[in-house]
């Protein structure tokens, strides 16, 4: 993935660090263990595309078989064991940043007076590739949540 210009809480305020590219099976599967204590654990159910400040992950969930990454899911993997879906997939992942929330303030708003501030940019990169579909950040994360209710309940049966 390319860098998106505009992410980072120094620049448009997102806390969210895209990678160039996805991060290798064994670098997930390495992270993926030392976050859940479970040594018998891989990563090949997530594509990890990004990091917050806090260390925390953005990845694709791939629980939609034959489905291509960008139909999967989005879920934020905390550094402190914060766990959630945002986004039904990708398109509308990409109304996220544009409303002004990182994959972490979706999954886990610590600071519920935090007033998000749109970006511009990011909005007319997310009418590009997922015209039709804009909500808002707190839209999104419902969908989401309604249609994997039992994501956090099952990354914490794998934590040891």
């Amino acid at each position: 993935m390319a860098r998106a210009r505009g992410l980072g809480r120094g620049r448009g305020g997102v806390d969210l660090e895209p990678f160039e590219a996805f991060r290798s099976a064994d670098e997930t599967t390495d992270r993926f263990r030392a976050w859940t204590g479970n040594s018998a654990l891989d990563g090949v159910a997530f594509r990890v595309f990004g990091q917050g400040g806090t260390g925390g992950y953005a990845a694709f969930w791939l629980v939609r078989p034959g489905r291509e990454p960008a139909d999967q899911p989005v879920v934020f993997l905390g550094s402190e064991g914060e766990t959630g879906v945002v986004a039904r997939d990708l398109g509308a992942f990409l109304w996220l940043p544009a409303a002004g929330s990182g994959p972490m303030e979706a999954a886990a708003p610590y600071e519920p007076d935090q007033v998000p501030h749109p970006n511009r940019e990011l909005t007319a990169i997310a009418e590009q590739f997922a015209p039709g579909t804009c909500a808002s950040a707190t839209v999104v994360t419902e969908q989401a949540a309604r249609e994997f209710p039992d994501f956090d309940d099952a990354i914490m049966k794998l934590c040891r």
